[in-house]
């Protein structure tokens, strides 16, 4: 019997319907062509080797990367400081002295007693300060420090005044006495 291909019959059906398309001609090899090898090596010219121009741009581009990435590290770093910073500002501002690596604040007994001798003294310590640039200082009570204004100055000048005043009666009568 007579072997036909399985779809001989297709190959005679033509599958475009459009008259204004044909199906293309088959194409014919020329004559001197020749197959392949098995080893191709033989036909590469070209070693496949990176030239030293390509490997100092990669380093170079490797630093650059480099010295990028420390840039940002070194900014995100310091934008988390700053940020821990603004919380503790902002819980220094609710609660001062508020500090939560540190140990509890305890308070400090300041006794001070109000003599003439002792408002002459402090009268003294804020001329100091004013002499030495300290003055919205006050560096009597040990533990915090406290802004003096003007109405602290001047309630210590009037207590000086107050004071000399009183030391000069005092010695008026004891020189009548």
């Amino acid at each position: 019997m007579h072997e036909q291909p399985q779809y001989a019959a297709a190959s005679h059906i033509p599958f475009i319907k459009s008259p204004s398309l044909r199906i293309p001609r088959p194409t014919e090899a020329p004559p001197d062509i020749h197959p392949l090898p098995d080893d191709i090596n033989a036909y590469f010219v070209y070693p496949f080797t990176l030239e030293p121009h390509i490997l100092t741009l990669e380093s170079s581009r490797r630093a650059t990367l480099a010295s990028h990435a420390a840039r940002h590290s070194t900014v995100l770093k310091q934008r988390e400081e700053e940020k821990e910073r603004r919380r503790r500002e902002a819980l220094r501002k609710v609660a001062p002295g508020f500090e939560p690596q540190s140990a509890p604040l305890v308070p400090v007994r300041v006794q001070k007693s109000i003599t003439a001798v002792g408002s002459v003294s402090d009268e003294k310590n804020s001329n100091n300060r004013l002499e030495t640039g300290e003055a919205g200082v006050d560096n009597n009570t040990p533990g915090h420090t406290r802004q003096r204004n003007v109405m602290d100055d001047l309630v210590d000048h009037l207590a000086a005044l107050d004071a000399a005043q009183s030391s000069e009666d005092s010695t008026r009568n004891l020189n009548k006495v």
